[in-house]
Parts: C-alpha cells; sequence; structure tokens
C-alpha cells in the first residue's frame, strides 16, 4: 500500500537549462547519434557562456577522464548524461574545468564548471550541451517547453516518472 501511494503522489523532476544560450531540440543536435535519440531522449543548448550548470536534483555519478561528459541520478533513479559539445572528447578534457566529484549531491542550478567556448570551436567542434535521459524506461512522460532561448537555472520543463 505505501509503494501504490508513493507512486500516485510522486512530484515530477523539474528540468532546467544546463547553459544560457539556444535551446535546441534534441533532433536538431549535428550529430546522428544524438538526433536520433540512440542514447535516450533529451534537449540541448547552444551555449554562449561558458558557465555550466545542473539541470536537475541529483548526485554525480561518473566524471569522464576526458571532462566531456559527467553521469547524474536522481533520487528517484533516473539516470542522465550531461554531453558537453560534439566530439570533444578528442580535445583530452582541455576546454572543461569540472568543479564537482563523483558522488557529490547537486541541486538544479549549481555550477558544475566550465567550458571554454572559444577552444572548443577553434578546434573545429560544437559546444552544444546535450541532456540526455538514459533509462527511459523510468519515464512515463517527458514535456519539454521549446523557448528559443534560454537562461541558465531556467525551468524548460518536467519528467513524469512511470
Amino acid at each position: 500500500m505505501v509503494n501504490l501511494f508513493k507512486k500516485i503522489f510522486t512530484k515530477p523532476v523539474e528540468l532546467f537549462a544546463p547553459a544560457t544560450g539556444k535551446f535546441l531540440s534534441l533532433n536538431s543536435v549535428p550529430d546522428k547519434m544524438f538526433a536520433q535519440k540512440v542514447m535516450g531522449d533529451g534537449y540541448a543548448v547552444e551555449p554562449v557562456e561558458n558557465d555550466l550548470y545542473c539541470p536537475l536534483n541529483a548526485t554525480i555519478t561518473n566524471i569522464f577522464s576526458t571532462k566531456h561528459a559527467i553521469s547524474l541520478t536522481t533520487d528517484s533513479g533516473l539516470e542522465v548524461l550531461l554531453h558537453l559539445g560534439l566530439d570533444t572528447v578528442e580535445l583530452n578534457g582541455k576546454p572543461f574545468n569540472i568543479l564537482v566529484k563523483k558522488d557529490q549531491a547537486i541541486k538544479a542550478g549549481d555550477l558544475l564548471g566550465t567550458m571554454d567556448l572559444k577552444q572548443i570551436m577553434a578546434a573545429g567542434k560544437s559546444p552544444d550541451i546535450m541532456v540526455i535521459f538514459t533509462n527511459m524506461t523510468k519515464i512515463k512522460k517527458l514535456s519539454i517547453n521549446s523557448p528559443t532561448d534560454v537562461q541558465h537555472g531556467e525551468k524548460i520543463g518536467e519528467i513524469t516518472l512511470a
């Protein structure tokens, strides 16, 4: 009975912009793997500032050695991949300064680090930030507002958990 009650009254997971910039639907990202949602559904931002913020309340579960991606997990078990730029793994972490640590609990809007947009673009890479939900079976409904421009920390949608 407690599980049924908990499931009925589970609050939606609120989603926020991880950076200030242009909002992008995932299918408009210039990378087939992300655009075709091979790794999961989500959204993206083409940043105009170097700061990177957390898009939801979660715990850091992995920071890739090349710093181009961060894995997050919410208390409800939703797994999120924050992917910083396209093909930026090839830059071996140089344009990234990650300020958080594995197993650290973080809140939506917390500063995660910075990415040097000029350095990324000078290397011929896209700085687009993808927020990907990798365990879609946990999601009943993904609602994204699809604004044109976003400010970091701006609410852009929510997830209803299955």
